[in-house]
């Protein structure tokens, strides 16, 4: 099914990858080269994928797009001690219509998830989530998306789909799939106010760039509850990319911007990771780069992926009971990995989306705040959607 919707790599980055030495990844990675012949996918856990889509994008005028510079940077790289197989399954290229790439994304994406695979998308303009997002609709369970973003991208869901507004479709469109939706490293004057409230209103997360660089850590429980991750490439300070279509001098430096896809892939729920908003990097190496050390960092977390989240077993965890104004707050802590959760109590007397007492990825300073009679405001905000 997936492979009439994809075309082979490049002749060039093929020639590319011959020259390099020996133990990198471009030696390891097995590549779609030939039209009609995909890799074998049995027992693979990644798969690279370009979509050369970029017809919304607000300043569209007629430019193609080529992922050959990130996927030569990437080969370039020496993987670290990884178990896990990675192919390379090429590109789908613009379909007659938006609508038709959008078709053939999803279906990919969906046929790869079915198979437990990880896409890891590099992606034209940012409207290509909401096909990213549309392909978990046959999982029927609610999914948390998680942007990078400077900007929120809510938009008007009554207008067309652009680059700035598809998450306003992601919304409202039906089947109703999406429970959670956080922005990492949103900066205020990119977004009307009236966004910033509407997100409060939604109980949605956003998290200032400020507040994200001054700890980088938390974003580690955000990640850890994602199953989308997306990284609008705009969110990197435009020294970081030095190239002409990044307009904003603040944003992650490179340090930032690896550490967050690396907490992306050590999260046992995240299932796919899409960089988006690409644009031809032939000219600068170091954006290349950049991408494709995000990408190493995010497949080096999935690599070290540990499994924590057994709370039948009660000897993995240690329980704590924080009594906060009229409420007892628990919070429970992974002997093996350290990390924290909160638990949100079942809400008996409405429709409760979740079903079951539900434990919430939180920080161990959100603990730390809670002994000083702080509720965390992840808490609040889930109990609250929860009552809706």
């Amino acid at each position: 099914m997936m492979i009439e919707f994809l075309s082979p790599v490049a002749k060039s980055v093929l020639a590319h990858k011959e020259v390099l030495p020996a133990g990198v990844l471009g030696k390891q990675i097995e590549i779609h080269n030939t039209a009609g012949d995909l890799p074998d996918l049995k027992g693979v856990k990644f798969a690279l994928l370009g979509v050369r889509e970029n017809r919304n994008d607000v300043n569209y005028i007629g430019d193609t797009l080529s992922f050959d510079a990130f996927r030569k940077a990437l080969y370039a790289l020496y993987p670290g001690n990884w178990s896990h197989r990675i192919v390379d399954l090429g590109d789908i290229e613009p379909g007659e219509t938006v609508e038709d790439t959008y078709f053939a994304f999803k279906t990919v994406t969906d046929a790869l998830l079915r198979k437990n695979i990880i896409p890891l998308i590099l992606g034209g303009s940012q409207d290509l989530l909401y096909a990213q997002y549309r392909a978990y609709d046959s999982m029927e369970k609610m999914v948390n998306l998680v942007n990078v973003d400077t900007r929120f991208d809510l938009g008007d869901a009554e207008k067309p789909i652009t680059n700035k507004s598809y998450v306003g479709k992601i919304i409202v469109d039906k089947p109703y799939n999406l429970f959670n939706y956080s922005t990492l490293g949103y900066q205020s004057f990119f977004n009307a106010p009236q966004e910033i409230s509407l997100m409060d209103k939604l109980y949605f997360d956003a998290y200032r760039l400020g507040e994200v660089t001054a700890d980088i850590s938390v974003t580690e429980p955000i990640l850890r509850n994602a199953d989308i991750v997306a990284l609008d490439i705009s969110a990197i300070k435009s020294s970081e990319i030095s190239y002409r279509n990044n307009e904003s001098p603040n944003g992650f430096d490179g340090r930032e911007i690896c550490a967050i896809a690396r907490y992306a892939g050590i999260s046992n729920r995240v299932s796919s990771f899409g960089i988006y908003e690409l644009r031809d990097f032939s000219e600068v190496k170091s954006a290349a780069m950049l991408v494709a050390q995000v990408l190493w960092y995010f497949v080096e977390g999935v690599n070290f992926r540990v499994a924590d989240e057994d709370f039948d077993n009660e000897e993995l965890y240690t329980t704590y009971q924080v009594p906060v104004e009229d409420e007892i707050l628990v919070f429970k802590k992974s002997n093996k990995t350290g990390r924290w959760w909160i638990e949100l109590p079942f809400i008996s007397n409405v429709n409760n989306k979740l079903k079951r007492r539900t434990l919430l990825p939180c920080t161990y300073g959100e603990y730390l705040g809670a002994t000083n009679q702080e509720i965390p405001e992840r808490w609040y905000k889930a109990r609250r959607k929860n009552e809706v």
